[in-house]
């Protein structure tokens, strides 16, 4: 008997206990789809922060105002301003592993536009911060270096602003007012969605730094910088950026050996890179725990096929003795195992398909369904059929005869 005989005398079988054909599938159903849905999941979590990290920049270092010690009493990170635009200044002209760096310093409040109001943060920086980010415009200009040099009133805004100032109006050329300060708006940033941390980057308003601290937020210590943003020349060069970042401020905040740094100088890059490894293992996890339930799929599968074998018992001796060989008896059961298990598969797939789609509109979560992880689904479910329906079908295959034609 041939694949194709054995193929059609095991569809004729299932479809005569279509009932019970249709509950053994069930748990393939359950969990392929099962499958389907947690991998999606996983993956558009993995796509989200993907975006996210290069959303940030690549290559970047974050240099914080570090801790000092005062009349015996120690402030934390940013509890002094320790950083000034002439660090920024020299990381970027004597570092050779630094390509880039950009001071900056955060404040917020209003922005007003006509009747239209609205509370963001207003975040000062050097042409050079866009150019890290890639934070490119889809509308107007960067400003420039004579610009932030003569500390001139212009800005740039964020597309949450636009909409909550302007809605459909052109904002380029108008004059808004930051602090009751009058500045002309000369560009619009792209969107960059939310960070990492779930902020929205969009909400910002962007000014020249000088602007910043001589016009707007002022400060007791001239020329101090909230961070500094470094960008290294490329990936290979982010820890020799670091070490030379770290020794140049040593030296230019004249810190002995043994003291204690007044900085302190984060990775960015692995920051984003360990959230991401979390939740490519929490996708394994995830899969892993629906695979599960293929498992105890495939064990319904087998012991449906023993019952079956029973079943048929005098029907397997009656064909060994008209002339059936083993194979052809093995080849029957196993056919049936498999198909219960493929047809499950695919049905399974289709419903994982609808089940993430469906969970991506209701709650509202980033899913990506993976031509991979569907064709990997469902060729487990065929190994899952071969696997758990070999033992019945080689037991069928091994029946005496004569014993089987006495089956009552």
């Amino acid at each position: 008997m041939n694949l194709y005989s054995a193929g059609k005398v095991s569809f004729r079988s299932l479809r005569a206990n279509k009932m019970r054909s249709a509950l053994t599938m069930l748990g393939m159903i359950i969990g392929v789809a099962a499958v389907i849905v947690m991998v999606a999941i996983g993956a558009g979590a993995n796509e989200r922060i993907a975006a996210q990290i290069a959303s940030v920049g690549s290559n970047l270092l974050l240099v914080l105002p570090g801790s000092t010690t005062s009349g015996g009493l120690r402030s934390g990170f940013g509890g002094t301003p320790t950083l000034t635009m002439g660090d920024a200044k020299a990381i970027q002209k004597d570092l050779p592993a630094v390509a880039l760096a950009s001071p900056s310093s955060r404040s917020s409040g209003p922005v007003v536009y006509g009747n239209q109001n609205w509370s963001t943060i207003i975040q000062g920086v050097s042409p050079e911060y866009m150019e890290m980010r890639d934070w490119k415009t889809i509308a107007g200009r960067y400003f420039t270096e004579q610009e932030m040099d003569a500390s001139s009133k212009v800005c740039l805004l964020g597309t949450t602003v636009v909409q909550n100032l302007f809605g459909s109006e052109d904002p380029i050329g108008k004059i808004v007012r930051i602090k009751q300060a009058p500045f002309t708006v000369v560009g619009v940033l792209e969107s960059k969605g939310q960070s990492p941390q779930g902020q929205d980057q969009d909400d910002i308003v962007l000014v020249p730094i000088t602007t910043l601290l001589n016009k707007l937020a002022g400060s007791a210590h001239a020329g101090s910088v909230g961070v500094i943003l470094v960008q290294a020349v490329d990936g290979d060069h982010v820890k020799e950026a670091e070490r030379e970042v770290v020794s140049l401020l040593r030296q230019r905040h004249r810190i002995g050996p043994g003291q204690d740094d007044d900085f302190s100088v984060r990775n960015l890059s692995e920051m984003l890179a360990l959230a991401e490894s979390a939740t490519r293992i929490m996708s394994l996890l995830l899969g892993g725990i629906a695979s599960v339930s293929l498992v105890v799929g495939g064990i319904g599968i087998m012991n449906i096929m023993l019952v079956s074998v029973t079943e048929r018992t005098r029907e397997i001796g009656i064909r060994m003795a008209v002339g059936a060989r083993e194979r052809d008896i093995l080849s029957q059961f196993l056919i049936e195992a498999v198909l219960l298990a493929l047809t499950g598969g695919a049905i399974g797939i289709v419903l994982g398909a609808g089940g993430a789609v469906l969970i991506s509109r209701l709650a509202g979560w980033s899913t990506l369904i993976s031509p991979a992880a569907a064709l990997l689904a469902f060729g487990f479910s065929a190994a899952v059929g071969v696997f758990f329906g070999f033992y019945p079908a080689r037991k069928a295959s091994r029946m005496d005869p004569i014993e089987a034609l006495r089956y009552e």
